[in-house]
């Protein structure tokens, strides 16, 4: 099961995400890949706008991300929230792999 766990506080924004679906086999599991690609695609987009002055935290390794930002930056919020979004709507879609805490 993938744990996702979303801090949103007035000047914070922390996501952690922890843990692997199970959906499928290692390299063939949709769910692992969704999380992963919307992880990854948000490190590289901060990366690439020059918006890492607001991280406070970042790690991505094997069944672990966490991402901790200064909320205030209009691009950054929104690409926060995107995250969110998504992640959220993953566990709507497979709630037997991926439990959101908010």
């Amino acid at each position: 099961m993938i744990n996702v766990n979303v801090k949103d506080e007035e000047l914070k924004l922390h996501i952690t995400v922890k843990g692997h679906a199970g959906y499928q086999v290692y390299n063939k599991d949709i769910v692992c890949a969704s999380v992963s690609t919307a992880l990854i695609m948000t490190l590289n987009l901060i990366e690439k706008l020059n918006l890492g002055y607001n991280v406070l935290e970042s790690k991505i390794d094997e069944g672990y991300f966490s991402l901790l930002v200064n909320k205030g930056n209009e691009v950054l919020d929104a690409i926060s929230f995107n995250l969110d979004f998504t992640l959220e709507s993953l566990s709507k879609q497979y709630p037997k792999y991926i439990k959101y805490n908010r």
